[in-house]
């Protein structure tokens, strides 16, 4: 079976996340519970991807994203699959595109999925 998450090169635990974004790990988990982060279990371990963090904040877009996501009921899970699968009409995965400060063209594509 292919993982989708199997692209993202570098994560971090939510210990190295709140290093990262120098705050608590409390900080951390509110981040994730508002969407302002995303996380995957990898090996049975809460992950982060380190790219969500762009100069010691969390990635502006990626919030609103991720409600819209779970706004078209997907999973907390599927959303973040859903931000790593290619999309050929992107042409790329939507976290490409968001990080590349497109989250218009995401977000439409997103509202898709309702």
């Amino acid at each position: 079976m292919n993982d989708v998450l199997d692209s993202v090169t570098n994560w971090l635990t939510v210990p190295e996340a709140a290093e990262e974004l120098n705050v608590p790990l409390g900080r951390v988990r509110r981040m994730l519970e508002e969407h302002q982060l995303i996380a995957a279990r990898r090996d049975g371990v809460l992950k982060i991807p380190a790219e969500v963090i762009v100069d010691g904040e969390p990635l502006a877009s990626l919030q609103g994203t991720m409600i819209v996501l779970l706004d078209c009921v997907l999973s907390e899970q599927e959303a973040v699959e859903w931000l790593y699968t290619f999309d050929d009409s992107l042409p790329g995965t939507p976290m490409e595109f968001l990080l590349k400060g497109h989250k218009s063209a995401v977000r439409r594509l997103a509202m898709l999925l309702a």
